[in-house]
Order: C-alpha cells, then sequence, then structure tokens
C-alpha cells in the first residue's frame, strides 16, 4: 500500500487569500483585539500569521468511550499540520454515542451536522480536520462538510480490539445481539451475560464488525475524505496515530490547492461509495446517510441507485454480521483500498483523491487480496451484494433490507400480519412469551419512523423472536419496520418502510391477520389488501398522534424529511 506523501511547505502560496489571514490582518481595533487574544494564549502573530489555518473538530467526550482516544489522535494531527506548515487549532461539537444516550442519537445527527457547519463557517480557518466514530457522527460531518465546502478531511476512531468469551472471539453489537436473544429465551444465565459483558470491549473504539460506524468510515474513504487507507486502522494501533498525523499534513496541501468536498464528494464518487456498500455487506443506516450528504451536494441519488448497485455488485467481504471476521482482519487484508482494488472493473477510477492523484493512480500500487476475508470479483461470497430496496403498496416509496445479514429461505416469503404500535407493546407481547405467533408470521413494528419515534429510532434488533420459537431452534422470521436496524444486527428485517406510519404511510393501516408478501428477488414488499379496503381503513384507521414536542424536538418532527430522503431537514437540503 502506498504511503501518504507529506506535502512540502508552498512557499508561493498567497496567504492574503486566506481567511485566517484576513481575519487576523483586519485593521483597527478588532485586528488589535485579535491578535492580542492570540498572544493570549501564547501565540504570536509571526507564528501564526503566514500558515494555513486548520481547525480540528473534536467530538469526544467522557461519554463517548468509543472516542477515548481522540485527544492522542487530536496531537497527532497537530505534529502533520505543524510538520507541513500549517497553524492547527481544536474545537469541540456535541457528541453522540449511542448507549450513552437515553433517546436515539439519530435525533441529534442533525443538529450535530448544523453546529458543526456553523463553526466550520464562522470560525477564522482555512480548512478542517474532522474527528468522527460512533453511528451518527461522521454522516453528520461529512454533511457539514459538503455544506460549507471548506477543504476537509475525516479521521475515522477506528474499530475497537475483539474481545474473548469462553474461547471464542466476540464483538460488540453483533455478539450482544445474540447473548440477549439468548438470555430471553432463557438459554443463557444473568450469570453467564455478566461475565460476556466484561469481555466483549477490551478498549476503546467503535464495534469491531460491519456495523454504522465502520460502514460510514468505509464509505468516507471510498468517498475521498479520508487519506488512503485510513478507515479500518484499529483505534489503538500505531497505524491510527500515523493516519491521523498523514491527515494533519494533507489537509495543509488542500487548503493550498483549494481542494474543496464538492471536489471529492462528486456524482462519481458517490457511486463508487454505493458499490462498496453493497460489497461490504455495510450498514442499513449508510442509506439513509449517503442519502442526506447527497442531498447536501446537490446530487441526485434515489433509492433505486442503491438496488441497482446491489443487483450488479457482488458480496465480497465476509466480516461480520455477514461472516466469521471482524474489522481488524478486514484490516489486515488491505482494507477500504484492496475491496476497491478487487471492485475497480465497476468502478469509476477516474476520480480525484486528496493525495492529487487519480483513484486508478492509488489503485495500481494494492496488491490483489488473498481471498480468505474479501473474496475475489470473480468468485464472490453472493453474486448480488448485501442491500436490496423492496417496494409495493405498503412501502410505495421504498423499504430496505441487509440481504446479507438474512436468510435466503426468506427472501420469498407469505405470512400474516402481528401489528405492534409501540416497542413497548412489542417486547411487552415477546416477554409474555408470545406463545399466540407462529414461525411464519410477519411481525410489524409501526410509529418508529423519523416523525412517530421522533428520530427513527433502531428498533429492528429489539424485535426478539418469541422464547418458545427461539427455543424450538426457529433463528429468523421476517419482521418489519418503518425504524431502523443497527448495523451490527442481523436477521431478515425489511426497515425504513416510507411512507411512515405517522405520516400516513399504508404501514399504519395493516392489521393482526392480514397476508403479507416479501419477494426479494421481485423487490416487492406488499400487503394482501384490495385497494378499496386500504381505502376505507385509510377513512377510518387516523395515524397515531404525534405528542407535542418541546424545543428541538418540535423543530425537528416539523422539519425532518421522510428515510428516502435521507431524514435531513427540509430547510438543509441543497447545495448552498
Amino acid at each position: 500500500m502506498v504511503r501518504e506523501q507529506i506535502p512540502q511547505r508552498d512557499a508561493t502560496s498567497a496567504p492574503a487569500t486566506r481567511r485566517s489571514t484576513a481575519w487576523l490582518q483586519t485593521p483597527g481595533r478588532p485586528g488589535i483585539l485579535r491578535r492580542a487574544m492570540l498572544a493570549s494564549i501564547g501565540y504570536g502573530a509571526s507564528v501564526a500569521g503566514d500558515r494555513p489555518w486548520v481547525g480540528i473538530c473534536n467530538t469526544w467526550s467522557e461519554f463517548n468511550p468509543c472516542q477515548a482516544h481522540f485527544p492522542r489522535l487530536v496531537a497527532a494531527i497537530k505534529r502533520g499540520v505543524w510538520a507541513a506548515g500549517g497553524f492547527p487549532m481544536e474545537f469541540p461539537t456535541m457528541s453522540l454515542h449511542e448507549q450513552f444516550f437515553t433517546r436515539t442519537t439519530m435525533l441529534y445527527r442533525n443538529l450535530v451536522s448544523m453546529e458543526t457547519e456553523e463553526l466550520i463557517s464562522a470560525l477564522p480557518i482555512d480548512g478542517v480536520v474532522l474527528l468522527g466514530g460512533c453511528d451518527k457522527t461522521i454522516p453528520a460531518q461529512l454533511m457539514a462538510a459538503a455544506s460549507a465546502d471548506l477543504p476537509a478531511l475525516v479521521v475515522p476512531a477506528g474499530p475497537s480490539l475483539e474481545g474473548c468469551f469462553e474461547g471464542r472471539t466476540v464483538r460488540a453489537g453483533t455478539d450482544a445481539t445474540r447473548v440477549w436473544q439468548a438470555r430471553a429465551s432463557g438459554l443463557m444465565s444473568q450469570e453467564d451475560v455478566a461475565r460476556f459483558e466484561a469481555a466483549l470491549v477490551p478498549s476503546c473504539g467503535t464495534c469491531a464488525v460491519f456495523g454504522t460506524a465502520t460502514t460510514m468510515a468505509c464509505l468516507t474513504e471510498a468517498l475521498g475524505m479520508t487519506v488512503f487507507g485510513a478507515a479500518t486502522h484499529g483505534a489503538v494501533s500505531a497505524a491510527r496515530d500515523r493516519s491521523a498525523e498523514a491527515t494533519g499534513t494533507r489537509i495543509v496541501d488542500l487548503i493550498r490547492r483549494d481542494v474543496r468536498p464538492s471536489q471529492l464528494m462528486t456524482a462519481a464518487s458517490m457511486s463508487n461509495a454505493l458499490r462498496v456498500l453493497v460489497a461490504m455487506g455495510g450498514s442499513t443506516n449508510a442509506v439513509i446517510h449517503l442519502r442526506a450528504v447527497a442531498g447536501r451536494l446537490g446530487i441526485d441519488l434515489p433509492l433505486e441507485s442503491f438496488d441497482a448497485a446491489g443487483r450488479d455488485t457482488p458480496l465480497l467481504c465476509s466480516v461480520a454480521p455477514n461472516g466469521p471476521n471482524g474489522v481488524g482482519d478486514f484490516d489486515r487484508e488491505g482494507g477500504v483500498p484492496a475491496l476497491m482494488r478487487e471492485l475497480s472493473p465497476l468502478l469509476d477510477v477516474d476520480v480525484l483523491r486528496p493525495s492529487g492523484r487519480r483513484l486508478t493512480e492509488e489503485l495500481a500500487t494494492v496488491p490483489r487480496t488473498s481471498g480468505e476475508v474479501i473474496a475475489r470479483l470473480e468468485r464472490p461470497l453472493r453474486p448480488e451484494g448485501g442491500i436490496a430496496v423492496v417496494r409495493g403498496n405498503l412501502a410505495p416509496d421504498g423499504a430496505v433490507l441487509k440481504t446479507s445479514a438474512a436468510s435466503p429461505g426468506l427472501f420469498q416469503h407469505e405470512g400474516c400480519a402481528v401489528v405492534f404500535d409501540s416497542r413497548e407493546d412489542y417486547l411487552r407481547a415477546i416477554g409474555s412469551g408470545g406463545t399466540d405467533i407462529g414461525a411464519d408470521d410477519v411481525l410489524i413494528l409501526r410509529n418508529q419512523g423519523p416523525i412517530g419515534g421522533p428520530g427513527m429510532p433502531e428498533v429492528g434488533q429489539d424485535m426478539l423472536l418469541p422464547p418458545a420459537l427461539a427455543r424450538a431452534g426457529i433463528t429468523d422470521m421476517v419482521r418489519i419496520t418503518d425504524g431502523r436496524m443497527s448495523g451490527t444486527a442481523f436477521g431478515t428485517v425489511v426497515v425504513h418502510v416510507a411512507p411512515e406510519a405517522a405520516a400516513g404511510g399504508a404501514l399504519g393501516l395493516a392489521r393482526t391477520g392480514d397476508p403479507i408478501r416479501l419477494d426479494v428477488q421481485a423487490r416487492e414488499l406488499s400487503l394482501a389488501v384490495t385497494a378499496e379496503e386500504l381505502a376505507s381503513r385509510a377513512r377510518t384507521d387516523k395515524p397515531r398522534a404525534v405528542p407535542p414536542r418541546p424545543g428541538y424536538e418540535s423543530m425537528y418532527v416539523a422539519h425532518v424529511e421522510s428515510a428516502d430522503r435521507g431524514c435531513d431537514f427540509d430547510f438543509l437540503s441543497g447545495r448552498r
């Protein structure tokens, strides 16, 4: 793999054109105060005045264990910025962590994007390095970078170390879901669960599977918003520090060449990212996040684009929850560069990269994989990729299925609906045994969308199998929701049903006992009820009232767009 080249300081750059220089050299009283404030923290104008200013956006807090190593990475980025002749200044933004929030963090993705965009635009910086990890921070930062359109690069958190429980490897997210199902079904004691919890996450970093955090890190690299090979280095590895340092040098180079996110995240690189997503069997959450980022850039990226990529891009990665390997194995196999090298016949390899080279030049330095973790293109794990978009009268605006983590035996399925209006209703029924639910039934959990949630919570993994069925050896059932599913989860769970029930979607009209048909090959999700009957229900079965919301939640419910449009705010979409 080619090493990131440290750009030499450009003596011919024109500092008078920089935002930082204009701010620092403001005449009169404002300029005096600005230079005085800079001096008050130990910097003279001669140090900062002739260098590009690089903001380092840090989302770490003590409520974010995935990012406990960020202070170390900030130091590495600063080393790189100084070495390249830049002037680094760190600033914080809101920190989001999936487990340390009492509400779904998706509710706050747009808020973080707004805060980040405003700070990038308001601070006297010439470019920015965005430190992100966990599920929503990198998407929010990409949205902000697209809107602010100053030179920007991302440093992902990187995966945690893998755990070991009873002699086998365990990884956060995916194995937690398996253990929860086993405990709920009476197949595992609480004492065993406690021992499992102590072993599951041995270090900082994001889940060591292809969950949303790793998926978005990989797609960020595919889009050209990281240095080469940076997506999957371990959080506690020296390689993570080296890539952070290389990012510091590279951002100074991007500032001097005035290379902006809109030149890297083009329609062509978005298309490449879609193929990487389906080839890796990445998180379905990425469908929403990529759609939102594309919307900020004015790039048309309909759900059909994801489905088309899924049909003609094979599944290549055997990484959990799609296979036995972890992100560390994927990284050792070559990571995103090796995957893109394998996919190169299907990619637009003429896209610009942060290095100044074209993708074809970068991939020329990457050896082919062994085929163990990243399969060869001519011998894929499956002929189609990991994501399918289904439609029908139950989801006229589309719904998403992660086929790579689902059961092929359920890809064509007909069963009777068992409908739940809330997560609490679902868990109550399952907790009482769910004895009236059969293995062929189709479980529906509604009112979990952007408006109904609010914030579209991850409920797919909450849809446990009834204990009696699990004890009988049933491992999967068709489940449908207008909410989301964690990228670490698995099962035949159709998510993102649009329109959602709270917005008057047909999911809100389904009744227990209704026949449901899922046909993945035909891309169909249908309620076998006549149009006349649905129209009659629509007149009587009104959507569940959304209670009044305070403050930010009120703004969210009033302005959030549907899942098929990326769940961005209507007033933020579009090229600035």
